[in-house]
């Protein structure tokens, strides 16, 4: 069947349908936060400082890196909301497979197996959520109308940002409400409600067309991904730029799990830090679709840098315990911030004939976001936090350089 062409009416309809996902994933969000309910789930388990980067690389920077796996067959598919729902449809059937073994499982005695579990429902979930996102990023640089992005991302941001404010509330209660490993069951169990419903949204989008160039073999795909990062020098500094600025995105697990073998933090302290991450995304939301005609990428892009040096400086001057939950609420910002601008940034210098491919080139990207928190972790686990903030700290300074000289106009 031929695809529509995009018309006022259709973008308008796909307008309405990506809120009603966006509204709905951020209910299911904070029920499966890496910053705050996984790293202390992990830790609760009987995890180490090297588990906790094992699934924060998984999570934050192996499920991007992915991307540059599904993407040449992805590509050559005209149609792709097909492959948007089976994506969301295994994270549905792992958030739910993790509440049955917590509910199940974690009690007998030993972790081994559960951890062991845990890490591999956490990959399926991270690597639907891949596979998923590049059919997201194609379908929505295509089904909305140029002049509509920005507003639709702000929008988005400013709903996500209440929604997940909702959801951090009611994480923060379930996580006290029971013992573990029961309270981590019914998060799980929440969560893929939530996402489930999120999902009706999709089912609502009328895909458009467009001209694609298709990928023959791997050989030819990876002569593309040269010919593309050689043509294209924007395209470069974003792909720098993530493998830098990105590491900022594993600051938080590695606090919280600080905080739990320093300051013996317990469950209702974590909640109240998931509340200030979120309190601060819907205010970074809301300020964002407010001065969205306004304020540029770039801008947003100094200031995740500013706040990432800011935070592990205080902390190495200053080791106050009641200091968390600003850092949390600063790596609330952080989020806010890196997730619009770095999609945006992606369409700006994509084409809807290139762009699946450019979501697996920026998949790519995540090389080192994805390889850091094991590092880190290893870091950590041998010699302290002390050296691990050096190096996140020198990542960063690297990355305002880059940011410098990104060339981006909006």
């Amino acid at each position: 069947m031929a695809l529509a062409r995009l018309t006022k009416e259709i973008s308008q309809r796909n307008f309405l349908a990506y809120l009603w996902h966006a509204l709905f994933l951020a209910l299911a969000q904070n029920f499966m936060d890496v910053d705050t309910i996984v790293p202390a789930m992990i830790t609760d388990a009987g995890g180490t400082s090297l588990h906790i980067g094992i699934l924060t690389a998984i999570m934050v920077g192996g499920s991007a890196f992915m991307q540059l796996v599904f993407s040449p067959y992805l590509n050559n598919r005209p149609a792709k909301k097909r492959y948007l729902l089976m994506g969301i449809a295994l994270r549905i059937m792992a958030l739910l497979g993790l509440g049955a073994l917590l509910f199940l499982l974690a009690r007998q005695q030993g972790t081994g197996h559960v951890l062991t579990l845990v890490f591999l429902l956490i990959t399926v979930f991270s690597l639907g959520g891949s596979f998923a996102a590049i059919s997201y990023t194609d379908i929505l640089g295509k089904s909305l109308l140029p002049e509509k992005r920005k507003a639709f991302f702000s929008l988005r941001q400013a709903l996500m940002s209440i929604g997940v404010f909702i959801s951090a509330l009611l994480a923060a209660r379930l996580l006290q409400a029971y013992a573990y490993p029961y309270n981590y069951a019914a998060l799980f169990f929440t969560a893929g409600l939530a996402l489930t419903i999120a999902a009706g949204g999709f089912w609502q989008v009328q895909e458009v067309g467009a001209t694609i160039r298709p990928i023959a073999d791997l050989r030819t795909y990876w002569q593309r991904l040269r010919v593309e990062i050689n043509d294209n020098p924007r395209l470069r500094g974003y792909l720098l730029l993530v493998n830098t600025l990105g590491i900022s995105l594993s600051l938080l697990p590695f606090l919280l799990y600080y905080g739990k073998q320093q300051f013996g933090i317990n469950n209702i302290v974590v909640g109240q830090y998931l509340i200030f991450k979120v309190s601060a995304g819907v205010i970074a939301g809301l300020l964002l679709f407010y001065f969205r005609g306004r304020i540029r990428y770039k801008q947003m892009l100094y200031v995740i840098a500013a706040i990432s040096i800011v935070v592990p400086l205080h902390l190495l001057i200053q080791r106050n315990p009641a200091a968390f939950r600003w850092y949390f609420f600063a790596g609330g910002l952080v989020f806010t911030l890196y997730k619009v601008a770095m999609e945006g940034i992606l369409l700006e210098v994509s084409s809807n004939q290139n762009r699946a491919l450019y979501a697996g080139l920026a998949g790519a990207g995540n090389l080192v976001p994805a390889l850091f928190p094991i590092a880190a972790g290893w870091l950590i686990g041998h010699y302290g936090f002390t050296p691990f903030f050096v190096v996140f700290l020198v990542t960063i300074l690297l990355a305002v350089w880059l940011i410098y000289r990104l060339a981006c106009e909006k």
